[in-house]
């Protein structure tokens, strides 16, 4: 019928009994004289063509979901990978002002080498997982190209005099359209690899206008490429003058990044260059419509830092990680600064809201707990304190969006890994003349274990002798065993103030032997490590006898502070009983809900799985959640384990249930 009104063909596929697919057409059927005199309805066999599209559908679902896995799973090492090569660049800086002699100054320098190498190799990485992925998305805008070259200048005038080699930059007065932070990555993978392979001579960044675009270009006096190389050196893994394939020379992706984000932009990019004598690599943007010509352009700017008096500040270091935490706090002490440390924003805004610390300079990470981060942080700090506090941003977070936000609120913004020297002479070029001199800081305090034994069960040779040194740095005294049954005999009930056991042993494992020492009353004070834990570990640990439950990896204060915890309490009941005491009261104030939730979640029950049983939604269950978190303050589920059995909490929630 909608056919014979509309005259207009119809389609649609069908599916048959036996499973093949038909395409049915239902046209309009016309006569000698053109009329229409009624329908011809054709079936034509679609089986095969259909079992092709849903082998082709299926198969970009499964790209497309590969492709958001590995997306996923690089976000998470851009964050997970980077704090320990944080630590390790910090202890690197720590270490090479302690050594001496030549052979033990060449082994740190090798370090620094190989730091500098990985970090390279995981930005590049990531940087071009998110290009291919769609995940950078240009926001183009006008604004002063000048800017951005004074940044570029400023970030690369140390390493070209570290290098010999003479960095020029040229100001510039015109306004371009285009992704700052893009343009800014690219250029400065082309100012990176300028300098990587220039030897001596210099190297000048400028621009030049050539009709509605300007050119901003990068000489150099380096090696320069042949002709037969120019076509290839913005592949990936390509690299000029590096047959060997030297890892400390990076991956080769610099260039494909640059080519990767030019295309991205729409921007041209272009090299002239000659072998031994140099190349200028040149990228084009659009000239801002109606900005013309400055009336004076800035003076020729030369990056030469001058050595200078150092200055001093007070600092006001927010970070999470307790080990990273506190390494830029001895780093930051040791370069004359005082620093106030906290763990989290709001206890960063309350050190400055009750008058405690009148910062000259802020040293944020960015990713942050408690629902607020780095930026949000420095925001808050400069409102309470009314004035613009100079900030640095340390974060492992090389999103786009990311590093605007950084630029938007005017913060310097530095990459983790970062090293020792460069975050030290970022703080002495933000520091203005009137920021006031630190005090001498107070000396380190010893923990005491009352001369008794710390004993570390471990099969990682490597763990044993990094534990052994930190316990006999604070002044302890350790015994380090390869196997649970090692330890057994030689151990001798009532000796010892601590056991520190890993646990997976080959053999009798960790949780094995906290229940042999349970069961024979050895009254030793016992912690279980390890780098593999969920909530039923911890819960199976304390009830196998543990005093404390921690996960690797774990910073020296950290783990020397909770031995010493653990002994105390062991050794003094009053104390033991008074931290107790604290456990039950902060779980004495849950509901008798969350109390129920606290039961089914340390019982290792999934959200969903929970709100069935109670019969309420899911969303709900996780409020709950939040809120046992935030009211007993643990900030992990097996710290709230921990708590729980400290409370001597039986689990059962008393009363009524509310909703």
């Amino acid at each position: 019928k909608n056919v014979l009104t509309s005259l207009k063909p119809v389609e649609r596929e069908i599916e048959a009994q036996d499973g093949k697919w038909f395409l049915r057409r239902i046209l309009p059927y016309r006569g000698h004289d053109n009329s229409v005199e009624g329908i011809v309805i054709t079936f034509t066999d679609i089986t095969e063509r259909k079992r092709i599209r849903q082998v082709m559908d299926t198969s970009r679902q499964q790209a497309e979901l590969a492709n958001l896995a590995k997306s996923r799973f690089l976000a998470a090492a851009s964050h997970d990978l980077r704090q320990p090569l944080q630590t390790l660049a910090l202890l690197q800086g720590l270490l090479a002002k302690k050594v001496e002699g030549d052979k033990a100054k060449k082994l740190i320098m090798r370090l620094d080498e190989t730091l500098g190498s990985m970090s390279e190799m995981l930005n590049t990485l990531l940087d071009i997982n998110q290009i291919d992925s769609g995940i950078i998305q240009p926001q183009i805008e006008s604004f002063p190209v000048n800017g951005l070259l004074v940044r570029l200048r400023d970030e690369f005038a140390l390493h070209a005099a570290a290098q010999g080699i003479s960095l020029r930059v040229i100001g510039c007065g015109l306004a371009i359209e285009t992704d700052p932070r893009l343009l800014e990555q690219m250029l400065r993978n082309l100012v990176t690899n300028a300098l990587k392979y220039t030897r001596t001579g210099k190297v000048l960044l400028g621009c030049r206008r050539q009709g509605l675009q300007l050119s901003i270009e990068v000489w150099d006096t380096g090696i320069g490429i042949s002709k037969q190389e120019q076509l290839a050196i913005f592949d990936e893994y390509h690299q000029v003058d590096n047959a060997a394939r030297e890892r400390s020379r990076g991956l080769g992706l610099g260039l494909s990044i640059v080519r990767r984000l030019a295309v991205l932009l729409g921007h041209r990019i272009s090299v002239r260059s000659k072998a031994a004598k140099g190349s200028v690599f040149a990228i084009e943007a659009p000239l801002t419509a109606g900005k013309p010509l400055s009336a004076r352009l800035s003076a020729p700017v030369i990056a030469s830092p001058q050595d200078k008096a150092r200055r001093s500040a007070v600092i006001l270091l927010v970070e999470d990680d307790p080990r990273l935490r506190q390494l830029l706090e001895t780093t930051l002490v040791e370069d004359g600064h005082v620093v106030h440390a906290s763990a989290d924003g709001q206890g960063a805004l309350e050190l400055a809201g009750k008058g405690k610390v009148e910062p000259g300079l802020i040293l944020a990470d960015y990713n942050l707990p408690n629902g607020m981060n780095g930026l949000q942080v420095i925001a808050g700090l400069r409102k309470k304190l009314k004035q613009p506090v100079p900030a640095i941003v340390l974060t492992g977070d090389i999103a786009a969006q990311t590093l605007r936000d950084i630029a938007k609120l005017e913060c310097t913004h530095l990459s983790k890994p970062v090293k020792t020297a460069d975050i030290l002479a970022v703080i002495q070029r933000i520091l203005q003349p009137s920021v006031p001199v630190a005090a001498t800081p107070s000396p380190k305090a010893t923990t005491e274990l009352a001369g008794g034994t710390i004993y570390i069960v471990d099969d990682d040779p490597g763990i044993c002798d990094a534990m052994l040194a930190v316990f006999s740095e604070d002044g302890q005294s350790a015994q380090a065993f390869s196997s649970c049954e090692a330890f057994l005999r030689d151990f001798q009930p009532g000796e010892g103030a601590c056991l520190l056991v890993d646990a997976y042993l080959p053999g009798m494992s960790g949780m094995d032997l906290l229940r042999r020492l349970r069961d024979t009353g050895a009254g030793l004070p016992s912690i279980l490590i390890t780098g593999n834990s969920d909530v039923a570990m911890a819960v199976e640990a304390m009830k196998a006898g543990a005093s404390d439950f921690i996960e690797k990896p774990i910073g020296a204060a950290e783990l020397v502070a909770i031995v010493a915890r653990v002994v105390e309490q062991a050794r003094d009941g009053a104390k033991r009983s008074l931290w107790q005491a604290d456990a039950a009261g902060q779980v004495a104030r849950l509901t008798p809900r969350q109390r129920q939730i606290m039961d089914m979640v340390l019982a290792g029950q999934p959200n969903k799985n929970i709100a069935a049983d109670l019969g309420i939604s899911q969303r709900t269950v996780e409020t709950h959640r939040a809120s046992i978190m935030k009211k007993t303050g643990a900030k992990s589920l097996p710290a709230l384990a921990r708590l729980a059995q400290a409370a001597a909490w039986s689990g059962k929630a008393p009363g009524t249930a509310e909703a």
